[in-house]
């Protein structure tokens, strides 16, 4: 008996190889040039993506650290945070968020999403605030802005200050500001699987409050200044050269990635809304807003059944996230309880994020699209 060969298509949530392929000759020359000047730490590299991501940012300063989550730290520490302090947060995020406040000695408040865009509620900042509140730090998720304006000003009137949490959201725009622009500071990730992504770890901190931006390159050498002199407690989070040196070559298409992403997310959105809007509700770009769609993330009717639904046809999907920060068993002290964040709760069995990269083909969201519609169907 003769066995059968499977054809079944397979679609990746992403395919780093194939950037790589666009780029290869230019990422390889760029590393030799790194590895033949023997200066690995705190180079041009480095100093160049700093000033780039900066301008990019249209803010001052750029600080490049060791990760995503440490230049939320570091930004917190820079700015005073310290123990005894509160910092209001989502507790839709990744684990970072919320970890970088507790890091600080400083307790995490949560607060509810909105239900549209998934991000931070930023009508429900306001009640959340006490005498303790140090900072804000809205979460901008997915690739789309939080409401930063009206954030503002809640910190401005409060006193409080603001770190952008845009690990996912690099290029993104609320009514024509950038991460950075209206907080205190932003954080950026440089994850492999970030909108530009090292070969590695990486992160920055953008921001024109000099102070903090002075603070922040103590604090990733140890604390000293000048060098063996310590006056502050750091800790060994620097940015590394190669890394820099592979971002910098990926950021002169940093742009027209990001178009890419919003046309395929367009694509999504159109076929989706006009096959399934029963039963999905696809991503909202709120007015004025510039979403770079880091995930491109779903709201599902019976979202497990289709995520295995999915795999079994060889199509990739992430839940992000199955379990909020309130509700971890790190932050029980806290005292938060089940449904008390309604919007967040909801969130964690519904949304459902699809392959979304910049090379991804049309055949195979139009295969993901096919699936989703057959499952529904049945």
């Amino acid at each position: 008996m003769k066995s059968e060969t499977s054809t079944m298509k397979r679609v990746k949530m992403l395919d780093l190889s194939e950037q790589y392929k666009e780029m290869r000759k230019e990422v390889l020359e760029t590393i030799d040039e790194v590895i033949s000047s023997s200066q690995f730490i705190l180079g041009k590299n480095v100093k160049k993506l700093e000033k780039d991501i900066a301008e990019f940012s249209n803010v001052s300063h750029g600080i490049g650290v060791g990760n995503g989550s440490d230049a939320i730290h570091i930004a917190l520490q820079a700015a005073g945070v310290k123990e005894g302090d509160e910092v209001i947060t989502t507790p839709f995020t990744f684990f970072a968020t919320g970890g970088a406040i507790a890091r600080t000695g400083a307790t995490p408040v949560f607060v509810d999403i909105d239900p549209i865009t998934f991000n931070i509620d930023a009508k429900a900042i306001e009640q959340a605030i006490t005498d303790k509140t140090k900072a804000i730090i809205p979460v901008h998720l997915y690739g789309q802005m939080a409401d930063m304006h009206q954030i503002k000003e809640i910190s401005d009137k409060h006193h409080l200050v603001i770190v952008e949490d845009a690990a996912q959201a690099i290029g993104a725009a609320c009514q024509g500001k950038k991460p950075g622009e209206l907080g205190t500071a932003a954080t950026y990730s440089f994850f492999p699987t970030k909108n530009l992504g090292a070969y590695g770890d990486g992160g920055m901190i953008v921001t024109s409050n000099e102070e903090l931006a002075e603070k922040s390159r103590v604090i990733r050498v140890h604390g000293s200044k000048p060098k063996y002199y310590h006056h502050v407690l750091g800790y060994n989070s620097r940015l590394d050269e190669l890394q820099a040196a592979v971002l910098n070559v990926k950021f002169k298409k940093l742009q027209e990635f990001s178009e890419r992403r919003r046309e395929k997310a367009n694509f999504y959105s159109e076929k989706l809304t006009e096959l399934v809007s029963d039963h999905v509700t696809v991503p909202v770009e709120k007015d004025g807003n510039y979403h770079v769609y880091h995930q491109y993330t779903i709201r599902a009717k019976s979202r497990d059944e289709l995520k295995d639904y999915l795999k079994e046809n060889g199509i990739d999907s992430m839940i992000y996230y199955p379990m909020p920060l309130h509700l971890q068993p790190v932050f029980e002290h806290l005292g938060y309880k089940i449904d008390e964040f309604q919007h967040t709760e909801k969130a964690t069995v519904e949304a459902l994020s699809l392959p979304m990269y910049p090379e991804l083909k049309q055949e195979d969201q139009e295969y993901v699209i096919e699936k989703i519609v057959e499952f529904y169907k049945k």
